[in-house]
C-alpha cells in the first residue's frame, strides 16, 4: 500500500477534485481518529496524533495507491473551542459532507469506553436524515474489558434501533493491539469493487 499526503484544506471548497472514491474519518475530539488512520495505512506518523483534543483543525487528504482518498476530518463536540470555532468546524464538516459526491463512506468513530454520548447520537441522526452512508468504528477497545465493551456497544445499538430499522456495519478497533485493520481494509476493498 502506497500512501501519500495530498493537502490540508481549511475550507471544503479547497478539497481535491471529486475525481476519486473517498473514505472519510470523523468522531468526537480525541476519539483516536489519527491513530486509526495510521493503523489502516501502516504509516506511523501519517496523521498527527495528540493527547489534546481538537488537534485536527483542517480536512487532511491522503491518496492510497493513486486510486482512492482518505479524508481526516476535524472532530466534533470539542467543548473548549470558542463559539466561532465551533461554528466554523460545523460549517466545514457539513459543507464537506454535502459537497463530496465522491464520498463512498464515512467512518464514524465512537469511544468504546463511554456510554452513548448525546453528540454522537445527534451526529448519526443528522447523517441518517441526509442519507449519508456511514459505518461505526468503536475505538480504544484495549482500554476496557470485553464485557464492558459488549455492554457499551449493546447500549449504543439499543439507542440506534429507536431510529434505524437496520444498523450500519460495526468495526471493533484498537490501534494499540492493531485490531480492526484487516476488516476495515476488506470493507473498503468490497465497497470500491461494488461501485466500479
Amino acid at each position: 500500500m502506497e500512501v501519500k499526503f495530498v493537502k490540508s484544506s481549511n475550507d471544503f471548497k479547497s478539497c481535491p477534485k471529486n475525481s476519486k472514491p473517498e473514505f472519510a474519518f470523523i468522531g468526537r475530539s480525541n476519539v483516536g481518529k489519527s491513530s486509526l488512520i495510521n493503523l489502516i495505512t501502516g504509516v506511523k506518523n501519517l496523521a498527527k496524533t495528540s493527547s489534546k483534543p481538537g488537534k485536527t483543525k483542517l480536512i487532511n487528504h491522503f491518496i492510497v495507491d493513486g486510486n482512492w482518498y482518505i479524508a481526516d476530518l476535524p472532530g466534533y463536540g470539542f467543548a473548549r473551542a470558542s463559539k466561532s470555532d465551533i461554528r466554523h468546524y460545523d460549517d466545514l464538516i457539513k459543507g464537506y459532507i454535502f459537497t463530496r459526491t465522491n464520498l463512498y463512506c464515512l467512518f464514524v468513530l465512537i469511544d468504546s469506553r463511554l456510554e452513548p454520548q448525546k453528540k454522537d447520537v445527534e451526529f448519526l441522526e443528522f447523517l441518517g436524515q441526509n442519507e449519508v452512508p456511514f459505518v461505526l468504528a468503536f475505538t480504544k477497545t484495549d482500554k476496557i474489558s470485553s464485557n464492558q465493551l459488549e455492554k457499551n456497544i449493546a447500549a449504543f445499538k439499543k439507542i440506534m434501533h429507536q431510529s434505524w430499522e437496520t444498523l450500519p456495519e460495526i468495526f471493533i478497533v484498537s490501534a494499540v493491539k492493531r485490531q480492526g485493520r484487516e476488516e476495515i481494509l476488506r470493507f473498503i476493498e468490497i465497497t470500491l469493487a461494488k461501485n466500479n
